[in-house]
């Protein structure tokens, strides 16, 4: 097993866990000692110079997620925000295979063990650097909570839906209102609670808004469960 790729559509919670908890065991306690841009884009918000001074022998302490992010936190207190988007791939490099793949977008080198190789084949994916507690509390400022925290109780569902006026299925998709949600996991939440996308939210009654809560949860624990989705276009790759 290489990685995973996604390909079409920007992979959802799911589908980023599944990325995290595949790369855990690989990379957490490696200490990086070298970065290399492919892509002159894919850095978000640091220059390439100033990500190899950051990163010079940092060690990765825990991958983790946050959103749609790909979290890698260091032994310094900062951290890499990865965003897949559309065709990401992380994976770590096959020393026998001599041919690099064609569309890298960024190189990480560890002390030991293989690279681990960002492949992006649209070239969508980015890395935000986040230097400090203050740089990541500001970065994901607008991003709601984690659909399977604690924090995300049904009485406080409900109490957020009572004050929007929008309708059901694009509030859940606002990432600043529930965070990691998509267009697929949405609907099999929406369908499981039997409620209509274009339901105004705040017309939602509490027993309602009970189901639907348990369904996002159970919609995701069972995709996660599964490796993320099972629609063709996430896949781990052999």
């Amino acid at each position: 097993m290489r990685g995973v790729e996604f390909q079409q559509t920007v992979p959802e919670l799911p589908e980023v866990e599944t990325v995290v908890r595949t790369l855990a065991p690989l990379i957490e306690q490696r200490i990086i000692v070298g970065f290399d841009r492919k892509w002159k884009r894919v850095l978000g918000n640091v220059t390439l110079p100033a990500l190899r001074s950051a990163l010079q022998g940092r060690r990765i302490v825990r991958a983790t997620r946050r959103a749609k992010f790909v979290i890698l936190e260091l032994d310094d207190a900062s951290r890499l925000a990865l965003h897949l988007r559309m065709t990401g791939k992380l994976y770590p490099a096959v020393p026998e295979v001599k041919t690099k793949p064609a569309h890298i977008s960024a190189i990480f080198h560890f002390s030991e063990g293989p690279d681990l190789i960002f492949e992006d084949q649209r070239r969508f994916g980015r890395i935000y650097y986040l230097s400090g507690s203050a740089e990541q509390s500001r970065f994901f400022a607008d991003y709601g909570p984690e659909p399977l925290d604690g924090q995300f109780n049904a009485h406080r569902f409900f109490d957020d839906l009572q004050k929007r006026k929008r309708q059901i299925k694009p509030l859940l998709l606002d990432q600043s209102f529930v965070a990691g949600l998509g267009n697929i996991y949405v609907d099999e939440s929406l369908w499981l609670a039997r409620i209509h996308p274009l339901q105004n939210a705040a017309g939602i009654s509490r027993k309602s808004a009970t189901a639907l809560h348990g369904a996002i949860q159970k919609v995701l624990r069972n995709s996660i469960a599964s490796n993320g989705t099972t629609f063709m276009n996430f896949r781990f790759l052999g």
